[in-house]
């Protein structure tokens, strides 16, 4: 009977111990966060002695600052022009890759899945030396056409493995023979019946790589020399002295660097749980 009296109890602390931990833990994953925004807002010398407080008097100082060292405008551009570049590539051809393979129950199909998820274990640095030779012979070093095509080509086996097992488990092929017998042709019968039955999985792999392309650091660096073609965090980069760092003039500049990513992320982030969700169950 005591042990029948305790139980309720024991219920009811078992998900209050569990929502109190998870607290902490959200609240030591935030300080970081906290300590990167305040400093923004203070002196070298407030930052030194007081770094969790809140600033004493709030300026924008740094920020101005930190857009002009950066010139933020024109390295914006240059990521946006790269990560949307690289973002509707990679949509494109993985989904009409994955289309492909998951409507061709051959040999060679399973063959070249296997070679695409093969490209997924590969690690990026292993091909560097390679590619860097490839795209000096074809004329698009220092280009941002060429870091276009690297990011596609490094985005496209974990995309066409994601739009594979959507279309494979979620699109009924069944409409898809219903527009063959009406006469639509391959291509037709994808774009207009396939690709809009895609957009939860399209918007997933869009995120996830507009998330990934946006903050490559390795690619624009060892393919952008020059400075009018540098990306947000090139530019950050460049402006860390080499002894000491200043930083009241960097975190501005990490701030700038991922403000429009985060708002990105915040305005998409229900399609990529929507996305993922979609193609998790058979039918």
């Amino acid at each position: 009977m005591q042990r029948m009296r305790r139980s309720p109890i024991l219920r009811r602390l078992g998900p209050m111990a569990f929502e109190a931990s998870a607290i902490i833990i959200a609240a030591i994953f935030i300080i970081p966060v906290y300590y990167l925004f305040v400093t923004t807002f203070k002196t070298p010398a407030e930052a030194l002695l007081q770094p969790l407080s809140l600033p004493e008097t709030w300026t924008w100082d740094n920020y101005v600052k930190a857009f002009d060292t950066m010139n933020y405008m024109r390295a914006l551009t240059n990521n946006a022009i790269i990560s949307a570049g690289a973002v509707a590539g990679i949509v494109l051809f993985s989904a009409m890759a994955a289309y492909t393979l998951a409507r061709r129950n051959r040999r060679y199909s399973r063959l070249l899945y296997v070679l695409f998820l093969a490209g997924m274990m590969v690690p990026y640095q292993m091909g560097i030396l390679t590619l860097f030779k490839l795209v000096s012979d074809i004329g698009l070093m220092n280009r941002l056409a060429g870091v276009i095509l690297i990011e596609i080509a490094y985005g496209l086996p974990f995309s066409i493995f994601l739009f594979k097992g959507f279309i494979s488990s979620t699109v009924p092929i069944e409409l898809e023979e219903a527009a063959k017998i009406d006469g639509c042709s391959v291509s037709r019968t994808f774009l207009t019946i396939t690709l809009p039955l895609l957009t939860p999985v399209v918007a997933t792999v869009a995120i996830l790589n507009m998330l990934a392309t946006w903050n490559d650091f390795i690619t624009p660096l060892l393919f952008l020399q020059s400075r009018d073609k540098g990306v947000l965090l090139l530019e950050v980069f460049r402006n860390i002295g080499q002894f000491s760092v200043d930083w009241t003039s960097l975190f501005p500049m990490l701030f700038l660097s991922i403000a429009p990513l985060l708002v990105f992320y915040l305005l998409m982030q229900k399609y990529v749980i929507a996305g993922m969700t979609s193609g998790s169950l058979k039918g």
